[in-house]
C-alpha cells in the first residue's frame, strides 16, 4: 500500500503526457478518430448500395436461385418417372 504500483505509474505517465506534451495532439487525435469513423460509414453504405443494386440487377435479368433450380430438377426428375 506504501508504494504505487505500475498502473498507478502509466496512469501518472498518461496525465502528464496529456497536460503538458499536448500541444493540440487530443484535437488531432479524436479528428482523426471521427474521419475514420466517417470513412467507415460511407464505406458500409456503398457495399449496402452495391449489394442493392446487384439484386435489382438479377431480378431485371429473370435469374432464379439457385434453390429454385433445384425444386424444377427434383419435379422434372418425378414427372419422368410416372
Amino acid at each position: 500500500m506504501g508504494s504505487f504500483s505500475i498502473w498507478h505509474w502509466l496512469i501518472v505517465l498518461v496525465v502528464v503526457v496529456v497536460l503538458f506534451g499536448g500541444g493540440g495532439k487530443i484535437s488531432s487525435i479524436m479528428g482523426d478518430l471521427g474521419k475514420g469513423i466517417k470513412s467507415m460509414k460511407k464505406n458500409l453504405k456503398e457495399d449496402d448500395d452495391a449489394d442493392t443494386i446487384e439484386e435489382e440487377e438479377m431480378q431485371k435479368v429473370g435469374e432464379k436461385k439457385p434453390s429454385d433450380k433445384k425444386s424444377t430438377a427434383k419435379k422434372s426428375s418425378t414427372t419422368k418417372k410416372s
